[in-house]
Order: structure tokens, then C-alpha cells, then sequence
């Protein structure tokens, strides 16, 4: 046992004090790095050692039991998960969060994921954003856990006549603004009533400065839609009932960007498509970071199509929907 003034072992210049209340330099630095949450940097200059020997004190405390590490089982097991996501459709990153109330669903995974966004937006970034109710959601929670200087918030897809908290502009804006950063809405319609007339406005130089951005974007945020009587497609405004039932005919089961796609994730394209204005899917997958936030017991298919098809790198989701992604 330690008393007063005993020096600890160590192997620099100088011996450190050990402090009274501890037995010995492994209980110190064990105390130090849990309990008090020092870093082992700052760990080595107290004690006067080297940062190597805290990493062997630490050892040493494990090993004789001072401390026991407990990975919560419910915690493992969404790891899990992620992991096997991860491996199924080739996916940078996967975050995925407990099962619970569906009706609060939307809003959990925005908390999500703003938090896999902001710890990935870096200075200098150009940073797309979609519409969906879930980007809406990530944007009206993301906080940045440091300021970033000189990001670019840019909108990758005309705005509708739809609901208001499905609008492109305002996920954009809202973004942004919550993380101050520069915010650059893209001024035209999801949809012109040509493809002469889309041709027309594209050529104006405002909007070719706003795709020569669109194009540069260093991460990009989006949702996945279905196209089932309550989804959020059929409220948008971007097309007509009898479009959408007509994608559907031709096989689409998922919305991505106001873009439809099929089961293998497949572009169906057609008339409305060559009309919309907006990021395409092939433009998507040249984005460098792509986060993907969706679940729900209605989107299985959907997803799956988006996933096995590349639109995404990351990739956030609820337990439920991810066992099911993963049972499919």
C-alpha cells in the first residue's frame, strides 16, 4: 500500500508522486483514463512516462481485473447488424439504431443520421441535399460537433407544388443554416411540361453555374421512397397518380431524388424522367460520399433496390428493417 510520498515507477527523467490514494502506478493511470477521461497523452505527461508505457499500465489493469469492459448486448447486436450490412452490400458505413416506436421512427433517424453527416462534413466541403421527410429530419437536428469553414449546402433537385415539409428548398435551407453554412437552392421545378423547355433553362447561365456544383458535391444526403398509397411521392407534387401507376406497371419499386428504379435498382427513365430537373442516378453514384437514411416495415423492397444497385456508401436504418434487409 501507498502513503504519502511514494514515488511512482516510471521510466523518465523524473519519478511522478503517486498520490496517496492509490496502491500503485497502474491504479493511477487506470483512474486517470476512466474515471477522470484523460487521454493517454495526457496520461504519459502527468506520470512523466512514455505514452507506450501508459499503454502497457492499462494492459496490465485488464489483466489483473482492476477493470472489466461490458459491451451492452443490445448494443452488440446492432453492430452486428451494421456489420453484416456492411458486408452484404459492399457499404462504407453502416449506423443503426434501436427498434421502437414507429411513429417517432422518421424523427430517430434523422437524429441519426445528422449525427453520421456531421461527423464527416469537413472544411472546404460542398454538401448535397435531397427531400424526404427523413432529410428534412436529419436537417432540422444536425449540429456540427466543430465548426467547419467554407461549406457549400447545395440543392440537387427542383422544388414542387407538394407539401411544404417534403420541399427541396427548405431541407436545403434548413441545413444550412444549422450549420451555417453557404446555402445555394436550385431555381427551377422538379418537373417542366417539356423536354424542350427543360433543355431551355438548363442552358441559362445561373442554373449551368448551380449543376457545374451540383456535380462537385464532396457528400450528398438522401432518402428512399416507396410508392404505396401513403408514400411520400404520391403527396410531393413531382408527378401525377397516373405517372406513378405507370412506373409502376413498368416495375418500379422505389423513388430515389423524384428518380424511379426497379427491383435490381435499375433507372426506368421515360418522358416524366427526361423532364425532371435535378441530379441524375448515375450522377448520384459518382458522388464520393453518399448517406442513405431510411426504414420502416414499408420500404424492405425499396431499400434493398437502392442498396444492391451502389446509391449509397453509408447507410442508416432501424434494427427491424435492418434484419429484414438482411433475412431478404
Amino acid at each position: 500500500m501507498a502513503n504519502g510520498g511514494t514515488a511512482a515507477k516510471t521510466s523518465g527523467n523524473s519519478e511522478a508522486r503517486l498520490p496517496t490514494e492509490f496502491d500503485d502506478a497502474v491504479m493511477w493511470a487506470t483512474w486517470l483514463y476512466y474515471a477522470d477521461q484523460m487521454t493517454q497523452s495526457e496520461i504519459a505527461k502527468k506520470l512523466n512516462v512514455s505514452r507506450a508505457t501508459i499503454v502497457n499500465l492499462l494492459q496490465e489493469a485488464r489483466e489483473r481485473e482492476i477493470v472489466s469492459i461490458r459491451i451492452s448486448p443490445q448494443a452488440f447486436g446492432r453492430t452486428a447488424v451494421a456489420r453484416a450490412l456492411m458486408d452484404k452490400f459492399g457499404l462504407d458505413g453502416v449506423f443503426v439504431i434501436p427498434s421502437g416506436d414507429e411513429q417517432n421512427l422518421v424523427d430517430r433517424l434523422g437524429d441519426a443520421g445528422a449525427r453520421v453527416l456531421a461527423e464527416q462534413i469537413e472544411d472546404g466541403d460542398t454538401v448535397g441535399v435531397a427531400w424526404g421527410r427523413t432529410v428534412l429530419a436529419v436537417a432540422n437536428q444536425i449540429s456540427l460537433p466543430k465548426p467547419a469553414r467554407n461549406v457549400t449546402v447545395v440543392q440537387v433537385a427542383g422544388s414542387s407544388t407538394g407539401e411544404p415539409e417534403f420541399s427541396a428548398e427548405l431541407c436545403t435551407s434548413l441545413l444550412s443554416n444549422r450549420i451555417q453554412a453557404r446555402c445555394v437552392n436550385l431555381l427551377a421545378p422538379a418537373v417542366l411540361s417539356t423536354r424542350e423547355l427543360k433543355a431551355m433553362l438548363l442552358a441559362e447561365p445561373v442554373l449551368v453555374k448551380q449543376f457545374e456544383l451540383i456535380h462537385s458535391t464532396d457528400r450528398i444526403l438522401f432518402g428512399v421512397g416507396d410508392i404505396g398509397a401513403r408514400s411520400t411521392v404520391r403527396v410531393s407534387g413531382i408527378a401525377s397518380k397516373a405517372e406513378i401507376d405507370t412506373y409502376v406497371e413498368q416495375g418500379a419499386v422505389a423513388v430515389i431524388i423524384g428518380r424511379f428504379i426497379d427491383t435490381h435498382g435499375m433507372p426506368i427513365g421515360g418522358d416524366h424522367d427526361d423532364r425532371m430537373v435535378g441530379i441524375t442516378l448515375d450522377e448520384l453514384k459518382q458522388v464520393k460520399s453518399r448517406i442513405c437514411v431510411a426504414g420502416g416495415p414499408t420500404k424492405t423492397a425499396a431499400i434493398t433496390a437502392t442498396l444492391e444497385a451502389g446509391y449509397a456508401t453509408h447507410f442508416v436504418t432501424d434494427m427491424a428493417t435492418g434484419e429484414a434487409l438482411l433475412s431478404g
